[in-house]
């Protein structure tokens, strides 16, 4: 269906029958092409009334999305095409707003998609529900405890690669907004036989590939375990590596599932250590070694791998060996030990392995529990999900099959009973006559399996606990003694004659023809596997053991509490379990989901008949249908259905003003449709015949194609008209922008015509006025060059007599004085730019001008230098008097000071004001600091240097811890009465105190900083600007004595390799010299 396309009704596009009780003709074969018609076209979902029936497509399908969650998010069962979520949202709203606990059960044979429904189920719940940091804790320990249970209860089968070998239901708890606060997981039945055999084809559970696959190689070592499949007797190798599974992947999926869950990591190295025991179980063997009474006593082969499981495990070898070759039997107050032989040995350690690890399973489910259960204990709404094998006929079905068909016999007859029970219930709700409906009970089935006299689990417990010889043909002896008449149960041995020549029934068989068929049970086998024995010696070992999980594993071991009773057998316990879940299951509103595998081959696109049609006969579809149809086939509220069918009557159509339920009376009145084949119930209409429905849906179909014929046309006219109206405007828009044009582009070719007109006419003007002007000019340069003549001729009659005296002394002053014009108005042209730094200088174009030359570059100099600093500010000002104090004391005596010059003098290099670390320290601190810096403090014993903060103010200087900011010593300056430093490039300075002072207590102090420049010049300033202070003396050597405490110590610095790379090293040599390498320059 296209994007566009939206279903507002089941019927709507239907593929076949979306619901089959719409089925007409109702038949098997009509059955199965409907499926088989669905499914070619993706559509893996049909009901049955309100029971799913889902298809493994065996592949992707784009139908699981995020938008197709809010698609069927609160909408109605039936109001969008079959799907899962359907069922799930209507599930949840039933829970959630109707206060009704719900459980959901899905079966199915092994393949048919149980795990991927269970967990479509949950992840749409998951989705649907509240949010928030709590809620999604919950949702995700629920969702993850998944992984865990697949790991160690799921394996590869010949049907499934993923098939779950155990079965699982889950109370999902909810509060009363319908948000998640926990879970509690049953298991039922792990085929713990599967841990010691697998059949061809098959594998053990997964956990034990994706440990050996996925696990680092220190855990694998600690474990005391190998990678190599082929090592371990317990792992099949023809199918140890399955196409899709990637072991590794799966074991780091696990590892952060039980993370998620709440697993700590001494109990995942716990659960690890166990895994590894299971499969160092299953490679000890045993050998036969005479005893002196002529019994065969077993003896392990090789101890290496009963030594390595012991050590894991944390039990004495000695034991463990032992109570392989030994069993002890207790009657009353008497022990009687007897040897095992071989065959027995191996009896043993499988059982011990099964039990390992079908207990360890147990804890695993008790552990989650722990973890997702409900914290609040408040009452909660609960949603119950069962994923349980479904029923099984294999070719060799022994008791695993046998307990497996008994639970879903229970479940076929929970599952009529309360779908009988729901319609009975809306029947009555709705006001509408019941009619007792003929169906097929099974409780005969269960009786002749579950009756606590005669039935089968009890006389094979009897059987088990029966003194004497116990075998498999006796139990089928009794069998066929007390079951001969049931008609249900067939045998060849039975003194029932209609199977004495029945050679398709062996003699050690018997049958049962289940509601879904007859299966042939294999009784080899049923009495060991009921009694699931482990030796109490076994017990005993496992209790002894020091690891942390095998006393809650092992409890009967403990011999302070040895209980001589038998422990329960398989059956009874079972038939407990299932005696549970169905009392926990009557007690909740039932959704069903009937899973079927459409072929063997576990391949999209392949549809077998056959396999089908067995499976929707043992699921009991039919019969589902029949009962659903043995009442009225069809049912919808009065509102949707006037709203679908309105169109169907004048009187309806288009709006119907009155009751709803009055407007579907009259609307069947109109059409005609018996009244036999339809009642009114009190919210709903119910529909006998699904050909009733599909006559009005063929009248609806007709009518809805009548409709889009008028809509059509009404359109078209719409449209036609709309174009015409659009083609008018456009035309009155294209003349009228034409028009415009047309008058623009007159207007414009006039207005360049008076433009060329104007500008001749302009032109000539100008012309003419230019012609006058030049005239006019010429006239009066005329009249003044004839006066300037004329004054001439007169000024030298005047002046020839006085000219002829001083012509030299004029003439040379008129020279000189040329020159002097032309010198100035080059050295104009020619000026250096106005940085003082600036050397250049025009040459001097005459020798008499050398003076003159000089004297202006030194004036000029001078007046760029005044400019320059009237730009500076205080601060700057400031900076520039401390870099040219720094110059007089360093310059060319201190070989650090070049460094030094480009770097501008900041003072607070810590922020001390700004940082809060330092808070404590700046208060400390009443004055002002005009310097903050972290130096080295050399120590005075043993020349090691400590950081410091190096504080100075206008009186003191203060030195601080460089962590704590805690004031270490504050000295006055007016103690300091010199600084000593190298001429070298190194940071180290001795600041040195007035004899006699406070101070000097300890002596004087050696010091380094990288800013030594900076440091020492405001030391100095600062003496200079008091006026009661002497002035500070800078000492610049090499050699150099300072105080130290009562000692005169020499400081000399020397050229060298430090250890430190590029900086400088200081090293006490002795009590009178301390030596500083420098690196060479």
């Amino acid at each position: 269906m296209s994007k566009m396309e939206v279903k507002t009704s089941l019927l709507d596009n239907m593929i076949g029958v979306g619901d089959m009780v719409l089925l007409e003709p109702l038949s098997e074969e009509s059955f199965i092409d409907n499926l088989r018609k669905r499914f070619d076209h993706n559509e893996i979902y049909t009901y049955i009334g309100s029971v799913v029936i889902s298809l493994n497509p065996y592949k992707s399908l784009p139908i699981f999305t995020a938008d197709k969650v809010e698609e069927y998010r609160n909408r109605n069962f039936y109001e969008l095409s079959p799907h899962i979520y359907a069922l799930a949202d209507e599930a949840y709203r039933s829970l959630r707003d109707q206060d009704k606990d719900q459980c959901i059960l899905i079966t199915g044979e092994s393949g048919a998609g149980k795990t991927e429904a269970s967990k479509l189920v949950m992840s749409y719940v998951a989705a649907v529900c509240g949010k928030g940091h709590e809620v999604n804790k919950v949702k995700e320990q629920l969702l993850q405890s998944n992984p865990v249970l697949e790991a160690f209860g799921n394996a590869k089968t010949v049907r499934n690669d993923n098939s779950s070998r155990f079965g699982k239901y889950m109370d999902i708890e909810f509060d009363f907004k319908g948000d998640p606060l926990g879970g509690v997981i049953s298991n039922y039945l792990l085929e713990k036989s599967r841990v010691v055999k697998q059949p061809r084809g098959e594998r053990n559970f997964h956990i034990f590939y994706q440990l050996l696959s996925g696990a680092s190689e220190d855990t694998l070592r600690k474990l005391k375990l190998d990678r190599d499949f082929s090592k371990y007797n317990y792992l099949s190798l023809d199918s140890a590596t399955v196409n899709g599974l990637d072991d590794a992947a799966g074991f780091r999926t696990v590892r952060n599932a039980m993370q998620i869950v709440g697993f700590m990591e001494d109990e995942m190295q716990s659960v690890l250590e166990l895994v590894a025991a299971v499969l160092k179980l299953g490679n000890i063997e045993f050998k036969p070694e005479s005893r002196v009474n002529g019994f065969d006593e077993s003896r392990v082969k090789d101890k290496n791998d009963l030594k390595e499981m012991c050590e894991l495990l944390g039990i004495e070898q000695s034991v463990l060996e032992r109570a392989f070759s030994f069993r002890t039997v207790e009657a009353k107050l008497e022990k009687v030990s007897t040897t095992l032989n071989v065959a027995q040995a191996y009896y043993a350690r499988d059982a011990l392995a099964k039990n390992l690890y079908s207990r360890l399973f147990s804890w695993l489910v008790q552990r989650i529990n722990e973890s997702i259960k409900a914290q609040t204990k408040s009452r909660k709404k609960v949603m119950g999900v069962l994923d349980i094998y479904g029923f099984e006929i294999f070719e060799d079905n022994s008791f695993e099959q046998f307990i497996i068909n008994y639970c879903n016999e229970k479940l076929q007859q929970i599952f009529i009973e309360l779908t009988l029970r729901e319609e009975q219930e809306e029947y009555i709700r709705e006001g509408i006559e019941w009619t007792n409906i003929e169906y097929f009970n099974n409780a005969i089935i269960c009786d002749l399996i579950e009756n606590n006299q005669n039935g089968i689990l009890a006389m094979l417990d009897e059987e088990c606990l029966r003194p004497g010889t116990v075998t498999d043909e006796t139990f089928l002896d009794k069998l066929n003694t007390v079951c001969a008449e049931h008609q249900h149960f067939e045998s060849r041995l039975s003194k029932n004659s209609k199977f004495l020549t029945d050679h398709s029934l062996p003699h050690n068989c018997f049958r049962i023809q289940h509601y879904a068929g007859k299966v042939l049970y294999r009784v080899e086998g049923f009495v060991d596997k009921n009694n699931d024995l482990l030796y109490r010696d076994l017990s005993q070992a496992m209790y002894k053991a020091n690891h942390s999980l095998m006393k809650m594993l092992f409890p009967e071991g403990n011999p302070d509490k040895v209980n001589l009773k038998r422990p329960p057998t398989a059956g009874f316990q079972f038939r407990a379990s299932v005696s549970t879940l169905m009392k926990n299951l009557q007690t909740k509103n039932p959704n069903y989901i009937r899973c079927i595998k459409p072929n063997e081959k576990k391949a999209p696109h392949i549809f077998t008949d056959s396999l089908v049609c067995h499976q929707v006969r043992y699921l009991g579809l039919m019969e589902n249908v029949r009962v659903r149809r043995a009442g009225y086939a069809f049912r919808q509220a009065y509102e949707p259905c006037l709203e679908r069918y309105k169109m169907l009557c004048k009187q309806t159509w288009p709006h119907w003003r009155g009751p709803t339920r009055k407007g579907v009376e009259v609307l069947l009145t109109d059409l005609q449709v018996p009244a036999e084949e339809f009642s009114y119930g009190r919210s709903k209409i119910f529909i006998r015949n699904p050909r009733t429905l599909f006559f009005l849906e063929e009248k609806r179909r007709h009518c809805l194609e009548d409709l889009a014929t008028l809509i059509q046309k009404i359109y078209r006219g719409w449209k036609c008209r709309t174009h015409f109206l659009l083609l008018k405007k456009s035309q009155v828009v294209v003349a009228a922008w034409y028009r415009r044009y047309a008058q623009q582009k007159k207007y414009q070719n006039i207005k360049r015509s008076t433009i060329i007109v104007q500008s001749f006419i302009r032109g000539w003007k100008a012309r003419k006025i230019l012609r006058e002007l030049k005239y006019q000019k010429r006239c009066e340069e005329a009249v003044t060059t004839i006066a300037a003549y004329w004054h001439g001729t007169q000024v030298r009659r005047e002046y020839r007599k006085f000219f002829r005296a001083n012509a030299g002394k004029k003439i040379y002053d008129f020279t000189v004085q040329r020159i002097m014009q032309k010198y100035f108005l080059g050295l104009k042209n020619t000026m250096p730019s106005m940085s003082p730094t600036d050397k250049n200088w025009p040459a001097r174009p005459y020798q008499f001008l050398d003076g003159t030359h000089q004297a202006l570059r030194r004036i000029f100099h001078l007046w760029r230098c005044k400019k320059y600093r009237s730009q500076f500010t205080e601060e700057k000002k400031a900076i520039y008097e401390e870099k040219l104090e720094a110059s007089q004391m360093f310059k060319d005596k201190k070989a650090l000071y070049p460094s030094s010059v480009g770097q501008p003098f900041k003072g607070d290099y810590l922020e001390i004001k700004k940082n809060p670390k330092y808070q404590k320290l700046n208060s400390a601190v009443e004055e002002k600091i005009l310097l903050a810096d972290v130096i080295n403090k050399i120590n005075r014993a043993n020349g090691k240097s400590t950081p410091r903060i190096f504080l100075l103010t206008k009186s003191h200087f203060v030195l601080a811890d460089h962590k704590t900011g805690q004031v270490k010593v504050s000295v006055p300056l007016s103690d300091v009465t010199s600084v000593s430093v190298s001429t070298q490039s190194d940071g180290f300075f001795a600041l040195k105190l007035k004899e006699g002072s406070t101070s000097a207590a300890k002596g004087d102090f050696l010091l380094s900083s990288e800013r030594l420049i900076e440091i020492i010049t405001k030391l100095y300033r600062t003496g200079s600007a008091t006026a009661d202070r002497e002035q500070l003396n800078i000492d610049i050597t090499d050699e150099f004595l300072v105080q130290f405490k009562q000692d005169k110590v020499c400081v000399k610095f020397i050229q060298g390799s430090p250890k430190n790379g590029n900086s400088a090293t200081c090293k006490r040599k002795n009590n009178r010299l301390v030596e500083v390498s420098v690196p060479s320059p």
